[in-house]
């Protein structure tokens, strides 16, 4: 029998907070073994290592155009854009995804992790990001989550190059 629309968003929050929670472990251990600078570097290295490698498959053909690769990137978004809901903003050639909400932050908020470590781990999150959006050949500027700036999450500008 086919699971429902429901079991299969709930396994995907699932998966999210997994990965979540895979990120904090590794930061910790990391940490512990390395410094916890020398940790964050390690994790954001690898995670725009990842950016950059989905980049290629994810843009193929998609223009170098901010609008155009945002709206790429928007279309492949979990859930039909319901586990990350956002809002785009569009100034001159610059395009801006604000991200309200994330799976991965909730968990970590919901673990009760202090809101300095909750920012360093959506720094370390958000590096995918600058792999893949400067790997598409666009400018990327990134401001995550932190307690100062509040609400929401990302808000992730792209530029032509």
């Amino acid at each position: 029998m086919p699971a429902s629309a429901e079991i299969l968003r709930n396994e995907l929050a699932d998966a999210f907070r997994n990965r979540a929670h895979l990120y904090r472990l590794l930061l910790d251990v990391l940490g512990e073994r390395h410094g916890p600078a020398e940790a964050e570097a390690v994790l954001a290295e690898v995670c725009e290592r990842r950016g950059r490698e989905v980049a290629p498959l994810l843009f193929s053909g998609v223009p170098a155009e901010p609008e155009a690769i945002a709206r790429r990137f928007l279309s492949v978004s979990p859930d039909g854009g319901d586990l990350y809901p956002h809002e785009t903003l569009k100034a001159g050639d610059a395009f801006t995804i604000r991200v309200h909400a994330c799976p991965l932050k909730q968990a970590w908020q919901d673990a009760g992790l202090p809101p300095s470590q909750v920012a360093r781990l959506c720094r370390i999150a958000g590096a995918f990001d600058r792999g893949l959006f400067e790997a598409a050949g666009l400018g990327f500027e990134n401001s995550t989550w932190s307690d100062a700036r509040g609400g929401g999450c990302c808000h992730i500008t792209l530029n032509p190059a």
